[in-house]
């Protein structure tokens, strides 16, 4: 039925469009109750290099309490150390624990490893999945999960999370360069089943200062891949829709 759906542009960006319109509608209503009555989201982000790092980062400063953890603890000491407010490190399990969310951003093949460590601390648990196969980095399974599509391949890596995928397809430079620009708004494409899960997805996005696109279920997470066209392009909202075939 997936595969009959993606053949069919209209009832596809029909699907986005009504994805997006239910968020934003929920959004308003509820989308605080992921955090406290403040409206601060515990965060608990798992691989703070690069991309980590830059969105964590960008989530401190618009409020969120966010917990940096990856291989090197001195390294996440210093950064939670420089951004201070809500920034905290701890283990990858600290992080897990910690987080009424998770962001993760590690290497392909080291997503199984971090499902593992994570375990039972991933039931019903929102996941932001940054995570990207690179064949040359990551060897057979990132031609498997390009296959097929990270969409669909992630789950099986992280059994239990709410997933969404977010935040993988524009380069950490623009996004630390031009969050919270003037004018039209970097924009991020996300993909998801769960109406929750995208909702509080777009809201993370928004606060991170960007502009979400919903492009519709987890199996339209392939169209944005590494290794598409629109993939490593700092494009407008606008743009990202009309690069995926969304009505604006």
């Amino acid at each position: 039925m997936k595969a009959k759906l993606e053949s069919m542009p209209d009832r596809r960006r029909f699907f986005g469009a009504a994805m997006l319109a239910a968020a934003g509608l929920a959004l308003g209503r509820s989308a605080r109750a992921a955090g406290s009555a403040s409206g601060k989201i515990k965060i608990g982000v798992i691989g703070s290099g690069r991309v980590g790092g830059t969105v964590g980062e960008l989530w401190v400063k618009s409020g969120h309490e966010v917990m940096f953890s990856s291989l090197d603890l001195e390294h996440d000491q210093a950064l939670a150390a420089r951004l201070g407010g809500g920034a905290r490190a701890g283990t990858t399990k600290q992080a897990g624990a910690f987080g009424e969310a998770l962001f993760i951003a590690v290497p392909y093949a080291a997503l199984p490893q971090v499902g593992r460590e994570l375990g039972d601390l991933l039931q019903g648990k929102i996941v932001l999945d940054a995570c990207n196969p690179i064949p040359a980095r990551d060897g057979e399974m990132a031609l498997e999960a390009r296959a097929k599509g990270t969409g669909i391949a992630s789950p099986q890596f992280l059994p239990g999370a709410r997933l969404v995928r977010a935040f993988n397809c524009v380069g950490y430079t623009s996004m630390k360069s031009e969050a919270h620009r003037a004018g039209d708004k970097l924009g991020i494409p996300v993909a998801a089943d769960d109406p929750q899960a995208l909702q509080l997805a777009v809201r993370l996005v928004e606060d991170a200062g960007f502009e979400a696109v919903v492009a519709g279920g987890l199996a339209r997470a392939k169209d944005f891949d590494a290794g598409t066209p629109i993939f490593g392009r700092a494009l407008t909202a606008a743009e990202v829709r009309r690069v995926l075939g969304l009505a604006s």
